[in-house]
């Protein structure tokens, strides 16, 4: 879900503008799981931007603000999730935790790194949604450490069914600051994609494990 339809485009066009995101339909990229995909999408590259990451932050601020009220406690999933969770704890004034991608196999064997008290509730912060498993995943570990978990809040999602029948079964709130269709929208106003290209990105959308093939 997004909240601001104006500040999703702008969020796009500062995507595309500092290339975060790449479109490129007719040079495929290939991803982990083999998927061919005319997008790229890296968020970290925001983080060197000041005036793109103070909107981002306090586009996450309000974001959370506006659909769940001030949390006990943000978390950040690693990796991408925890420099914009620390942003905007500080933004809010909270502490702050994060969640690895599994648990340590020394010390402690953590899963959430930082303090936290059972019963406190969390807005979890990512990056990017793509097939939701790995936010859902860190969704699960602080609910079995007795956070109640107030919902997700991402830059950017790619807007896959599987994703949104994923958060919808773990019953979590997902809200994103921008998404896929936005951002073809801005890059088709933009010139940057022409109408040829638009189809092919949202047949890629459609079925990403057929498209290219």
């Amino acid at each position: 879900m997004i909240t601001d339809l104006d500040n999703a485009s702008k969020i796009a066009e500062y995507l595309l503008q500092i290339k975060a995101i790449k479109l490129q339909p007719n040079d495929p990229f290939t991803w982990s799981s083999g998927w061919k995909s005319p997008i790229y999408c890296d968020n970290r590259k925001t983080l060197s931007y000041p005036n793109v990451r103070t909107f981002i932050r306090q586009s996450y601020t309000q974001a959370i603000l506006d659909e769940f009220g001030k949390p006990d406690v943000i978390a950040g999933v690693a990796t991408g999730g925890i420099a914009q969770g620390v942003l905007v704890a500080q933004e809010l004034g909270i502490p702050f935790v994060y969640v690895r991608s599994s648990a340590k196999g020394h010390g402690l064997q953590n899963m959430i790194e930082g303090h936290f008290e059972e019963g406190q509730s969390v807005v979890v912060i990512e990056d990017l949604i793509s097939t939701g498993g790995s936010s859902l995943k860190a969704v699960e570990a602080l609910r079995d450490g007795g956070l109640s978990v107030k919902g997700v809040v991402a830059i950017f999602s790619y807007g896959f069914q599987q994703a949104v029948d994923a958060f919808k079964a773990s019953n979590c709130p997902l809200v994103v600051l921008s998404n896929y269709d936005v951002l073809i929208d801005k890059a088709l106003a933009q010139g940057a994609i022409g109408e040829r290209d638009m189809n092919s990105l949202k047949d890629w959308r459609a079925a990403p494990d057929m498209w290219n093939k």
